[in-house]
């Protein structure tokens, strides 16, 4: 039996490319979806069809990312396949599990995907880094002025609520008591 997984990261995203391309590929009635990051391996969708195949089956996917976006997860998924003797197709990688080579190459496009991912992190980190070097405040912007924190700090110690100062510099009570205990 062929069997489809077809995934997006959030509800606004569409899957009518993936499922075009599934429903091509023989998959029709057993397509299984998430709307969910693919940081997780924790995707109803994906655990339902991992407890539905078996022997000679096949997993059809579009792209390899739709069913996990780090090294590990896709090793352990072709593992848990291969150990219930079925097979992985990507559909725009062209791999095939089912033959020698199509593993082979699987196995490869994992290496340097996972290779890709932690190349990014590094940019990402020396990006940072430097920025932070340069004196770059990273982060988001301060919700309020050190001059309004003064201000509000004052307010307070002459006896105005809390909740009333929270209110009229429209500011979350967190931000506020963050803000009465800091220096």
């Amino acid at each position: 039996m062929r069997y489809g997984y077809a995934r997006v990261s959030t509800d606004d995203q569409s899957l009518n490319l993936q499922l075009d391309a599934l429903n091509a590929a023989g998959c029709a009635d057993r397509i299984f979806t998430d709307k969910l990051s693919g940081k997780s391996r924790k995707r109803p969708g994906l655990e339902e069809l991992l407890s539905q195949i078996g022997r000679h089956d096949t997993l059809i996917v579009w792209r390899l990312d739709r069913i996990g976006r780090n090294f590990r997860d896709l090793v352990d998924i072709a593992d848990e396949l291969r150990e219930r003797g079925a097979n992985l197709v990507s559909l725009t990688e062209g791999i095939d599990t089912s033959s020698s080579i199509g593993e082979v190459i699987y196995r490869l496009m994992i290496v340097f995907a996972d290779f890709e991912r932690k190349v990014i992190v590094e940019r990402t980190n020396a990006g940072l880094a430097a920025a932070k070097a340069r004196g770059v405040r990273l982060g988001r912007r301060p919700k309020l002025t050190s001059l309004q924190i003064r201000d509000l700090r004052a307010l307070v110690e002459s006896g105005k609520p809390k909740a009333e100062v929270a209110r009229d510099y429209r500011i979350g009570r967190t931000t506020l008591y963050r803000h009465l205990s800091t220096g």
